[in-house]
């Protein structure tokens, strides 16, 4: 399984961004996948999940600004993030976890590289 994200960038105050993150791989479903951040000097932190039903969990921080949402089809999720601010600079990583793929089994908290997101004051 390897998660492939895009859509990173640089962003002024107030500005948006939209994270995309791509599945693939011989994968038959996925549990949960969501984002987490990790910002310089900083413990990596969870920034939203969304599961098979369509629940979704979201940092504190993030709640109104960020809505995660799901490609189920094509085992991608997305992250738009509205409102940025200069706290939100960090590496965002997907992450899939509960991965069932055929023949082999459960692959639990797949990671993906990660993408820079950096947002100017």
């Amino acid at each position: 399984v390897q998660l492939q994200a895009s859509g990173g960038g640089l962003v002024q105050f107030g500005g948006s961004l939209r994270l995309s993150c791509a599945a693939s791989g011989s994968i038959l479903s996925i549990n949960r996948m969501g984002w987490y951040r990790q910002a310089p000097g900083k413990q990596r932190e969870l920034v939203a999940t969304i599961g098979t039903g369509g629940s979704t969990n979201y940092a504190d921080s993030v709640k109104g600004r960020f809505t995660i949402s799901r490609d189920y089809a094509n085992h991608t999720v997305y992250l738009q993030m509205n409102s940025l601010k200069p706290e939100d600079t960090a590496v965002y990583y997907c992450n899939a976890d509960k991965v069932v793929v055929p023949g082999v089994g459960i692959r639990y908290n797949s990671w993906g590289r990660g993408t820079q997101v950096t947002v100017s004051s």
